[in-house]
């Protein structure tokens, strides 16, 4: 596949996960804070088994920044360097992470099963760096008594858990019903 080819398919997979988290934007927030998509992991959980993690991890990034850009929350924080690290744990690396599913793929044997554990143990990756930003961010607002880790598990895993969930299942079924060549 040409550089060319893949830069565009890197561009229709970014902007099929930006869709599909902007129209999740119309369904009501959870009760805490944060949402669940509309499986808006599964475009670049593709891209990365189709192109490999060089392409999807650059994929998962530049959607990392359109995320920031269409709902930036700042962090309760006065310093730049924990402000970066709310950015790259948040953000880059949080989606970044994504585009690993290529490497797991091919280490579970690129079995048919494989494609929707992959997309399981990035999603899970995922949520385990918004996990390490809310302990060593977002804490302050565990409510008193309550541990930063828990209060990190509670928040993070109220939209992250279900949106695993999603994710897995939506590539289970593209995989099952052999809308996937992999």
């Amino acid at each position: 596949m040409t550089k060319t080819r893949k830069l565009t398919t890197s561009a229709i997979m970014i902007a099929a996960s930006t869709v599909l988290m902007l129209l999740s934007k119309l369904l009501p927030s959870l009760p805490w804070g944060g949402s669940v998509t509309l499986a808006s992991m599964v475009p670049l959980v593709l891209l990365s088994l189709m192109l490999g993690i060089k392409w999807g991890v650059f994929a998962g990034i530049v959607f990392g920044i359109i995320q920031m850009l269409t709902g930036f929350y700042p962090p309760p924080t006065q310093t730049v360097p924990a402000f970066l690290l709310v950015i790259v744990l948040d953000y880059l690396l949080a989606f970044g992470v994504l585009g690993t599913a290529s490497a797991f793929y091919r280490l579970l044997g690129k079995k048919s099963w494989a494609v929707p554990v992959s997309g399981f143990l990035v999603a899970s990756l995922r949520y385990l760096c918004h996990i390490a930003s809310g302990i060593l961010i977002w804490g302050v607002y565990a409510e008193e008594g309550q541990t930063v880790l828990t209060y990190s598990i509670l928040y993070n895993g109220s939209y992250m858990i279900p949106e695993i969930l999603l994710t897995t299942a939506v590539l289970f079924c593209l995989r099952r019903f052999n809308f996937l060549q992999y």
